[in-house]
């Protein structure tokens, strides 16, 4: 996979240094099971909330679900192949609670746990580190069906699952993310509902958003007792959070946005407490009866890293005569006690998603994370971009990706220039995917999937990659 792609400058000088990373940089890229593996109902898997979800008319574009997806269950060998061709060190997936654990309770179902077995076992045979997520997002139906998140309950049920999952693989498994991006957990599956479960209710989401987290102090404590030598993290999206304007209004409503966004989660898991600001944002929504004394001592559990998932900026005001544009993913909704905020679009480059394209929000994002609450090992657990891809002449060039990669990873390692103690890098996706309620519209991937006839196709971008994991960094320019 030589003669990488050049990235287009994107406005950068045209003769930039090559930039090398430490000794060590974790290079890698990462999945999520229900989004790749298909399969739905094989091995003994039952439904999860997104099986549910996808097959309910109108939930997902076009009636799109996860039952096949990119077939990875069946494609498991050629799959790593192509990890392998494209030289990874890592590769960051997730597991199927309700492949593992039918129904979300009892014992481990042993087809399903053997599938996990044999990717970790062909991973390490190509040399590539297993990174381990047990929650992506995919929670058993049944436990949705007792309450789902907003029940503390599901708390201890996903402490249950743990100890399966390390009993099984912890002699082999390192490096352990309890949850992906629990805002969105909560937040779009219990707020505004454009993900599973799709519930719409503002004291749920809350409720949830607490109970993810002490599920994952739990899920600490568990893995902790399981696997004393496992290298424990949790993956948060985070964004930074930019006032439109110098105005008081236009300030206030940015520190209501970065209370929900950032420091709803940062603030439990790395300082064992709630700000005291967002506690009174969401007095309106909430009498806060679901937290008990110890919750927050759980949720704090001592960590080895923290993941950091980036893909843009919020730039937010003040309301205008109280109305806030309706938008995927920056509906009302999201922002329980912030529905007035406006968010708004400054005109510069956006991907697919509508997402602006702000690499500079990289290093603000790492080095808040750094300076303001810890001193451990970070791994940005996720980045990448949707563009419209076509396949000519039997190549995908991707120069958009490309470029997109190329300015996120200067911005990382300006990040580390700048004492952030990064560790590693996990490009999203590896390949096209199930990208939940956008299902097959959107690709992030790095390999190219025909999901008629299963091709996997490596685009520019891969090729790029591959030679930047060979260099340890970035080529001159």
């Amino acid at each position: 996979m030589s003669n990488p792609a050049t990235p287009p400058a994107l406005g950068v000088l045209d003769e930039r240094p090559p930039l090398t990373f430490p000794p060590g940089f974790l290079w890698g890229a990462a999945t999520a099971a229900y989004q790749i593996e298909g399969a739905a109902a094989e091995g003994g898997r039952t439904p999860s909330i997104w099986d549910t979800f996808s097959h309910t008319p109108g939930r997902v574009v076009a009636g799109h679900t996860g039952d096949v997806a990119c077939d990875h269950y069946h494609r498991l060998d050629a799959d790593i192949a192509l990890m392998a061709e494209l030289g990874l060190k890592s590769y960051r997936f997730s597991v199927s609670w309700s492949r593992v654990q039918p129904g979300g309770s009892g014992p481990a179902n042993a087809e399903g746990l053997d599938f996990y077995q044999r990717l970790v076992d062909r991973l390490l045979a190509h040399g590539i580190e297993p990174w381990l997520t047990l929650y992506h997002w995919d929670l058993p139906q049944p436990l949705e069906d007792a309450g789902g998140w907003p029940a503390r309950d599901t708390a201890g049920r996903f402490a249950d699952y743990t100890r399966l999952v390390a009993d099984a693989l912890g002699d082999r498994v390192r490096y352990w993310t309890t949850l992906n991006e629990p805002w969105c957990s909560a937040f779009l599956g219990y707020g505004s509902g454009v993900h599973a479960p799709g519930r719409s209710n503002g004291a749920d989401a809350v409720r949830a958003g607490h109970h993810l987290m002490l599920g994952h102090g739990l899920a600490v404590q568990a893995l902790r007792a399981a696997r004393p030598s496992a290298e424990v993290g949790v993956t948060v999206n985070l964004y930074p959070v930019t006032p439109a304007s110098d105005s008081p209004a236009d300030a206030d409503a940015a520190r209501r946005i970065d209370g929900l966004a950032n420091r709803f989660f940062l603030d439990p898991l790395l300082r064992g407490s709630y700000p005291a600001d967002l506690l009174a944002d969401l007095s309106t929504v909430t009498d806060f009866g679901h937290l008990r004394d110890g919750d927050l001592a759980v949720i704090s559990s001592p960590l080895d890293l923290v993941g950091v998932n980036y893909y843009s900026r919020h730039v937010v005001a003040a309301p205008v005569d109280g109305v806030a544009p309706e938008k995927y993913w920056r509906s009302p909704s999201c922002w329980p006690g912030s529905e007035d905020v406006r968010f708004v679009t400054r005109g510069v480059p956006v991907t697919d998603m509508d997402w602006e394209i702000d690499a500079p929000g990289l290093v603000e994002t790492l080095r808040r994370v750094h300076e303001e609450y810890t001193d451990l090992p970070l791994y940005v657990t996720e980045n990448g971009s949707a563009f419209v891809d076509a396949v000519v002449d039997g190549r995908v060039d991707d120069t958009e990706r490309l470029a997109y990669f190329d300015a996120h990873l200067r911005a990382a390692h300006e990040a580390i220039s700048a004492g952030v103690p990064l560790r590693g890098y996990f490009a999203w996706s590896l390949m096209d995917n199930f990208e939940w309620a956008w299902g097959y519209t959107k690709r992030f991937g790095m390999i190219y999937v025909d999901y008629d006839s299963q091709a996997r196709i490596p685009k520019s971008s891969a090729r790029w990659y591959a030679e930047v994991i060979r260099r340890n960094g970035l080529a001159a320019q």
